[in-house]
């Protein structure tokens, strides 16, 4: 259990995922096969639009297993993070793997909201990623729909953790980069609430009013024992500055305050809530486990970058071949 201390520390450190990002991104170009795959776009009866989605094609015959990508608080419309900031798209190239990047999101966390935003419009995410997105992926790409993984960064590695969680059947395979897969403990709660209504969405449409509502049944915390016999991998930095960026450091001579008020509480806290979810992942039966909390580690794509790329090693490809 969380101290009184550290429930209030907890409490102002995860309220900051609102200010994640606000200015360290320029508005992102469209995206294209230039960046290492190609845009094609689903329908989604579910949400009544059609959502652009990022493939890098597994090629050849065959049916293949399938990589899902889900982008962080602030997603846009028209290209991902995963895009922009990583290579990743480029390095999955001819790993006989499907990989697809769907496009928006942001603020959503990946579910299926209970009501129509005025803001954020119709949210039903969990949807389209278990259902509707891999019927295409299996018509379109060879998908097997057997061998599939999920991953996110930030809000969506709270929201990877919490599809598997939902459907184990369907995943084999997830990984956490500094997500906050403690929803419901004190401070997290608010902290995404925060960070729903930053993006203008009113986080009671998502899943109601807390404590009641579904914010239990969406907690991977909470239903980390359906992860049993599954490859999970969570990672998360310290908060203790960058080996990639000296200017989130206060003893540094470039020192940035904006960038360290961005990056670093918010991965204090994802450090908080990745390790507590680690020591209950450690009770489940049969879940193979890795984890890399490393000693420094601010919340940006260069990490997660390399992240990705141990789990793919280590997480993903041993579950799919």
């Amino acid at each position: 259990m969380l101290t009184r201390a550290r429930k209030r520390l907890v409490a102002g450190l995860v309220a900051l995922v609102a200010v994640s990002g606000a200015t360290l991104v320029a508005a992102p170009p469209e995206a294209s096969a230039a960046n290492g795959c190609n845009v094609e776009y689903v329908r989604s009866n579910a949400m009544n639009r059609t959502v652009p989605v990022c493939i890098v094609s597994a090629g050849g015959g065959g049916p293949k297993p399938t990589l899902y990508l889900l982008d962080g608080l602030r997603a846009p419309a028209n290209n991902s993070g995963w895009l922009i900031n990583t290579d990743v798209a480029r390095y999955m190239a001819g790993k006989g793997t499907n990989v697809a990047i769907p496009f928006g999101g942001a603020g959503s966390f990946y579910t299926d909201w209970q009501t129509p935003d005025p803001k954020l419009g119709v949210n039903k995410w969990e949807t389209f990623l278990t259902r509707e997105l891999p019927g295409y992926m299996a018509a379109r790409h060879g998908s097997d729909n057997r061998r599939n993984g999920i991953a996110g960064l930030s809000m969506s590695g709270t929201s990877a953790l919490n599809l598997a969680s939902r459907h184990p059947n369907f995943y084999k395979a997830v990984a956490s980069y500094s997500g906050y897969p403690t929803v419901t403990m004190p401070g997290f709660t608010q902290g995404i609430m925060a960070s729903v209504a930053e993006v203008g969405g009113n986080p009671f449409n998502m899943w109601g009013f807390y404590p009641a509502g579904t914010w239990f049944q969406n907690d991977p915390f909470l239903s980390a024992g359906n992860l049993a016999g599954k490859n999970v991998y969570v990672s998360s930095g310290s908060g203790v500055g960058s080996k990639y960026d000296s200017s989130v450091n206060p003893a540094s001579s470039n020192f940035d305050p904006v960038k360290f008020a961005q990056m670093i509480p918010l991965e204090v806290a994802a450090s908080t809530s990745s390790q507590i979810y680690i020591g209950r992942l450690a009770l489940v039966p049969g879940v193979k486990l890795t984890t890399r909390i490393t000693p420094d580690g601010a919340h940006w794509w260069d990490y997660w970058q390399s992240t990705f790329k141990e789990s793919w090693a280590k997480t993903f490809r041993p579950a799919f071949f």
